[in-house]
């Protein structure tokens, strides 16, 4: 699959690119984002962490405002973040409202017309991403995914329901029960996934997945502020707290509430650090063990 290279630049030893290709799950054109570490040693290769944005944003807003890359440097990941929604597809209604349609996908795949062409946004975060990542850049074929509100949202579902596909799970100020809010009720489940069907919305809703994972064990990081703008009317980290507990100790959750910290990437500029580093740790486990003491080689 062609990749043409949109823009390029170097960053803490790394390089920033943005590439854009033809997607055969959305049917067009899409940018994403990748921050490949330099190499240090011939044939090296690199875990991969992805990234889902939230509404209204582009592949460009993370890799501006967030300040990731010098984490992702000193950890040595590959970072890689979609835009956040097909674009130019010229449907009926997808540029009437900042959250639904253009730049507000839900990382679902749609069902209902005239969006199930187009609107398939988890089948290309889980299926067509990766493969695309793997076959023209040096991986390792470990694979975690993080994101930010409806981001934050869609990653926490991606790995839940690909638990060997995507090893690392975190999020900031993520949607965390969709099937509850109006956002989803009036428009992007109603209109996506239609308004009959609540076994498929429950299928994108990080609470009620938590509640039934019999998967292998989830370690899930949450950062939250509680001066968030959204977290009354749609975000809702209670109930993924409470989901949490009724899982069958399979997910454990550390969900940190944030003071004074609000939905911006001011926020998630503030944590990056930490959510970086637990991608590490979990995908590149060897590196951060204790180096043993007194071996039978070191006096």
């Amino acid at each position: 699959m062609a990749l043409e290279l949109i823009s390029s630049a170097k960053c803490y030893n790394g390089v920033q690119k943005v590439y854009k290709h033809v997607s055969s799950e959305v049917g067009c054109s899409m940018n994403f984002s990748l921050y490949e570490p330099s190499s240090s040693t011939p044939g090296e290769t690199f875990p991969v962490l992805f990234y889902l944005s939230g509404l209204t944003c582009t592949e460009q807003n993370f890799i501006q405002k967030s300040g990731f890359q010098k984490y992702a440097s000193e950890h040595r990941l590959i970072v890689v973040g979609p835009d956040t929604s097909p674009r130019g597809c010229n449907l009926p209604g997808e540029k009437d409202a900042w959250d639904f349609g253009e730049g507000a996908s839900a990382y679902v795949d749609a069902v209902k017309e005239p969006w199930s062409k187009h609107y398939r946004m988890y089948s290309y975060v889980t299926k067509e991403l990766p493969k695309l990542v793997s076959d023209n850049f040096p991986t390792s074929g470990k694979f975690g995914i993080f994101g930010h509100s409806m981001g934050g949202h869609g990653a926490i579902v991606c790995a839940l329901r690909n638990p060997h596909l995507f090893l690392s799970i975190s999020a900031f100020a993520p949607i965390t029960n969709p099937s509850i809010t109006s956002w989803a009720k009036d428009k992007v489940f109603k209109n996506y996934l239609g308004e009959e069907n609540k076994e498929l919305w429950a299928s994108y809703d990080s609470c009620e997945l938590i509640k039934g994972y019999t998967g292998p064990p989830r370690d899930i990081l949450v950062d939250q502020g509680d001066s968030d703008e959204f977290l009354l009317q749609i975000l809702h980290p209670e109930n993924l707290i409470a989901a949490a507990g009724q899982s069958p100790h399979h997910v454990k959750l550390t969900l940190r509430m944030q003071p004074g910290y609000n939905h911006s990437y001011f926020f998630v500029q503030s944590f990056i650090g930490d959510h970086i580093a637990h991608h590490a740790k979990i995908l590149c486990p060897a590196k951060y063990q204790d180096k043993p003491k007194n071996t039978p080689h070191e006096k």
